[in-house]
């Protein structure tokens, strides 16, 4: 591979070390896999990502050998088969890793390999006449996968076992880094992580983080330094403690930190109430941040990004770090549609959003973040949304950013490490630690605290949260006591903790709406004059979007996609044309197409959510928005385009007529997931997951009243996504920062009666 000296590419900063790809210091492998079953995966790796030799028909040009080295490459060589297993015994749900490792045992087999992949790839005129799957030719193996990914009988089995190691495979293969966080393949590609300013050196002080003066990291404590560093922080610790229990009081505790825990803590601290915020992610500040993809998925989302539906047909994104999901998301700020605020109020009997009050928080969640209205530079695909457009006659509007007007930051997905993007940690979370808030990093909520109630009409009472912390140092459990308890994990896990807590209430962990959204792509090989040079990873990652209106309701806009996630969303048909599809990654554009749902699912655990699209209301929406965006692509200049169903669905659109154009979108539909009986099939994506603890005006109708506050236990809240009574039909972060706001306002009145009283 050529050299580049340091005049063409700056040394990047390294940043946090759990955000540095490499090993680093995580010791040998602990997967468990057999050495057949490794021979069976590498056999598989190899297949999906093989070695091909060099395409002459790329030409002289930019980084011909490291083209070259690139097709070369296969995903059997080390460590990546083994980094394969690793991760998928680490993020695979149990019936999916279950499924994975008895596959591949038979795959490990001389008779599993025939009855899996057919008498005529494994029978052999030589002694023992059968050939176990690693001894097929490469070309067997691939037409092996393609029929898996075809099979429609034995409830697919087989097509999520294709599934399941096809992406585990890419994205190893695509993200993995070495200890200076570098991949050999991305300059092939086109593809280079952000590069930053050197590293302080090592004798200049540490400068002082936003959130220090509150902040009690539990990884670094012990049982022994805890209690101290707790009341460092003026938080009341109990000697009486039962034994293996530290126990703390203060006003108010809540759990998460983001767009809804962030924001209560910020107005209940302001109250003059002492507040506890338990975060069960790290915390990390801008200068921590590198944009590696790898690291930065597995420490700031839930699960490491790996979190899907039961049936594998929706891949579901969730922050998990202090700051929750304003850390990752995309900075979109766009206040709740009146006509959403307007059916609320009217159909829900929830009048808060129709309300002044409500109008009011929106407003203050806008001057909190800083919101910008402009934009000084678009990036390749927004400037592909916008021109495509404006060239068909469609509005396109403006985005919103929590950030300044130049912000030209295409990684803010993996933490902004400009330090532009205003997300709770360094807004909402700063006001409440200056007034005296506390944050406990690396700890998670096992269980509410519960009593009998006394009074007020509920049955129960809630007086706080017992935890744990992550840190195996600390053995003790962390029994935090409050007048008021805040749920604010999210729509993934608020219904959790609160049916782990012995809650039954049956709306909760029902009525979970996803934002269902469906990717289709553009590529575009040349540099035009109206988008400029320009690479699909860069730039702002929303700073427009179209709205589909009439019969059919969607939205467009443009999505960050990794290097990694790139490998794992293009459908999979070969190992060529896979390597193709990524080496025209840097110029291939992606718009989205979300939907307001009415179809809904269910959590009924940690990472067991249930999900069905309404096929009637959502599914026409869903494919006029993806006809729209391949329309807008082809209009914007594409030279192709695509959809992401697993038949590879694509268009040339250079020479093609109108005519040839509508075809083809017409042949564009809303397939169903993985498990369907149809042999091309498709995913979908959910960054935004809203109602499992919805808000309503009886018990019969909500797991929470119009104040936030359950139904069955006095004093417990909740504050965050999942108390939304429906869909909101566009990026939600503002409507969460409001509803959080007016939700703990009250809060804070409640409090001061009482405290009067």
């Amino acid at each position: 591979m050529g050299e580049v000296g340091e005049e063409q590419q700056p040394r990047a900063r390294q940043g946090h070390p759990l955000l540095r790809g490499g090993r680093g210091g995580k010791g040998g492998y602990t997967h468990g896999f057999s050495a057949s079953q490794m021979a069976a995966l590498t056999a598989l790796c190899a297949a999906l990502v093989p070695s091909l030799p060099p395409d002459q028909r790329q030409g002289a040009g930019d980084n011909v050998e490291e083209k070259e080295a690139f097709l070369r490459a296969s995903a059997a060589e080390p460590p990546v088969p083994d980094e394969v297993a690793e991760l998928m015994s680490l993020r695979c749900p149990t019936e999916a890793l279950f499924l994975v490792r008895a596959v591949l045992w038979v795959l490990g087999t001389r008779l599993g390999s025939l009855a899996l992949c057919g008498g005529a790839p494994c029978l052999s005129s030589r002694f023992p006449f059968v050939r176990r799957f690693d001894e097929l030719p490469l070309e067997a193996r691939e037409r092996a996968l393609q029929r898996w990914s075809r099979q429609t009988s034995l409830l697919p089995l087989l097509r999520m076992f294709f599934l399941l190691t096809k992406i585990f495979c890419l994205y190893v293969f695509y993200s993995l880094t070495d200890e200076n966080s570098e991949n050999p393949h991305w300059r092939a590609i086109g593809y280079s992580p952000p590069a930053q300013e050197a590293a302080p050196a090592a004798e200049e002080p540490a400068k002082k983080r936003p959130l220090d003066d509150g902040v009690v990291e539990t990884i670094n404590e012990t049982d022994a330094t805890l209690p101290a560093s707790l009341a460092d922080k003026g938080l009341i610790v109990a000697d009486d403690a039962a034994p293996g229990v530290c126990r703390v009081e203060c006003d108010v505790v809540i759990v998460g930190s983001g767009c809804g825990g962030g924001v209560a803590a910020a107005v209940l601290a302001r109250a003059g109430h002492k507040v506890v915020v338990i975060e069960k992610g790290s915390y990390f500040t801008a200068r921590d941040y590198t944009g590696i993809e790898a690291p930065s998925m597995s420490q700031l989302y839930e699960s490491g990004g790996c979190v899907t539906t039961l049936d594998g047909g929706a891949l579901v994104l969730a922050g998990s770090t202090v700051g929750g999901g304003s850390v990752v998301n995309w900075s979109a700020c766009l206040k709740t549609p009146d006509e959403v605020r307007k059916e609320w109020a009217a159909e829900q009997g929830l009048p808060l959003f129709d309300s002044p009050e409500y109008i009011a928080a929106m407003d203050a969640v806008f001057e909190r973040l800083g919101a910008t209205a402009g934009c000084t530079e678009e990036g390749l695909q927004n400037k592909v949304l916008r021109k495509g457009c404006e060239k068909l006659g469609y509005k396109v509007e403006s985005v919103a950013r929590n950030s300044s007007e130049g912000h030209f930051c295409g990684s803010c997905c993996y933490g902004c490490p400009t330090g532009d993007k205003r997300g709770t940690d360094t807004t909402w979370l700063v006001d409440a630690v200056s007034r005296g808030a506390v944050i406990l990093t690396g700890c998670k909520a096992e269980k509410l605290l519960l009593e009998r109630s006394g009074g007020g009409g509920r049955e129960k009472r809630c007086v706080g949260v017992v935890a744990k912390s992550s840190n195996p140092g600390i053995t003790r459990a962390l029994e935090v006591r409050a007048r008021v308890t805040v749920s604010a994990c999210g729509s993934l896990l608020t219904p959790v903790l609160l049916h782990r807590s012995g809650l039954r209430n049956r709306h909760i962990g029902k009525n979970l709406h996803l934002h269902p959204t469906a990717l289709v792509w553009g590529y575009f090989p040349d540099a035009m004059p109206e988008l400029g040079g320009g690479k699909a990873y860069e730039g702002g990652i929303i700073t427009s979007l179209h709205k589909v209106e009439g019969p059919a309701r969607a939205i467009l806009e443009t999505p960050a996609v990794g290097v990694g996630a790139a490998g794992t969303q293009f459908p999979w048909v070969s190992g060529r044309d896979m390597k193709e599809r990524m080496l025209r990654y840097s110029r291939t554009v992606h718009l989205f197409s979300l939907v307001r749902d009415r179809g809904s699912g269910t959590v009924s655990g940690e990472g067991r959510i249930k999900y069905r699209l309404d096929l009637k209301v959502d599914g026409e929406n869903m494919r006029e928005g993806l006809r729209r965006a391949l329309r807008v692509l082809a209009a914007a200049g594409a030279a192709e385009i695509g959809t992401h169903r697993s038949d590879g669905q694509r268009f040339a659109c250079k020479g093609a007529t109108e005519a040839e154009l509508e075809e083809f979108l017409g042949s564009v539909d809303v397939v169903a997931g993985p498990w369907s009986k149809a042999e091309a099939w498709s995913l979908c994506s959910s960054a935004h997951q809203m109602g499992s603890c919805r808000m309503a005006a009886t018990a019969m109708d909500g797991a929470v009243d119009t104040r936030g506050e359950s139904w069955e236990a006095e004093g417990l809240y909740v504050c965050d996504a999942s108390v939304l009574p429906g869909a909101v039909g566009i990026n939600p972060m503002v409507t969460i920062q409001s509803v959080a706001y007016c939700l703990a306002t009250g809060i804070a009145k409640s409090l001061r009666r009482n405290t009067s009283a």
